[in-house]
C-alpha cells in the first residue's frame, strides 16, 4: 500500500522543529522541502523538514514530537514478547532495534528481557508511519531515515 507523504501549514511545522520560517520558505525556493498552498496556506512535506531540523540541529531521537508524546511510558519496563503483542511489531524487528541500540534494555526479570517502553513506543510509530517490508527506518542514531534524493537517488 502506497503510503502518502504527510504536509503541514509551514507555521506549524517551524514550530515543531524549532526552525525559522523564514528558513523554511528559503528551504522550499531551493527545492529542498516540497510544498504546495492549501487554502491560501502554504503547506510543507513534514518528513523533509524534520529531516532538515534533524541535520541543521544536530536533534536526536530524544528531542522529536514523536518520542516526547510518549513521555509518560520512559523507563517503564515492558517485557519484550509483551512488547510485540501491544504495538504489533514482530519479535525480531523488536530484537534486532535492541540489538541496533535504538530502544533500551533496562533490565531483565529471569530470562525475560525488559524494554524501555517510551523507546518501544517510538519506534512501532515509526515503524507503522513507513510500513512495508525491506524500507529503512532508521538512521544509525536511531533517527527516522531519510533518503537521499537526487539524480543519483534510486
Amino acid at each position: 500500500m502506497l503510503t502518502l507523504p504527510t504536509f503541514i501549514p509551514l507555521s506549524e511545522a517551524a514550530r515543531k522543529y524549532g526552525l525559522e520560517e523564514d528558513r523554511l520558505r528559503a528551504l522550499v525556493e531551493k527545492g529542498k522541502i516540497r510544498a504546495g498552498v492549501v487554502a491560501g496556506e502554504m503547506v510543507v512535506s513534514e518528513e523533509e523538514v524534520r529531516g532538515e531540523a534533524i541535520q541543521e540541529k544536530g536533534l536526536r531521537k530524544e528531542d522529536l514530537p514523536e518520542y516526547q508524546k510518549h513521555a509518560e511510558k520512559r523507563g517503564r519496563p515492558i517485557w519484550i514478547l509483551k512488547a510485540a503483542e501491544k504495538y504489533r511489531v514482530p519479535f525480531s524487528t523488536l530484537r534486532g532495534w535492541v540489538a541496533k541500540g535504538y530502544i533500551k534494555v533496562i533490565g531483565n526479570e529471569g530470562k525475560k528481557v525488559l524494554l524501555d517502553e517510551q523507546d518501544v513506543a517510538y519506534c512501532a510509530e515509526i515503524y507503522d508511519q513507513r510500513r512495508g517490508q525491506g524500507k529503512w527506518l532508521f538512521d544509525d542514531n536511531g533517527l527516522p531515515y531519510k533518503p537521499k534524493t537526487g539524480p543519483l537517488a534510486l
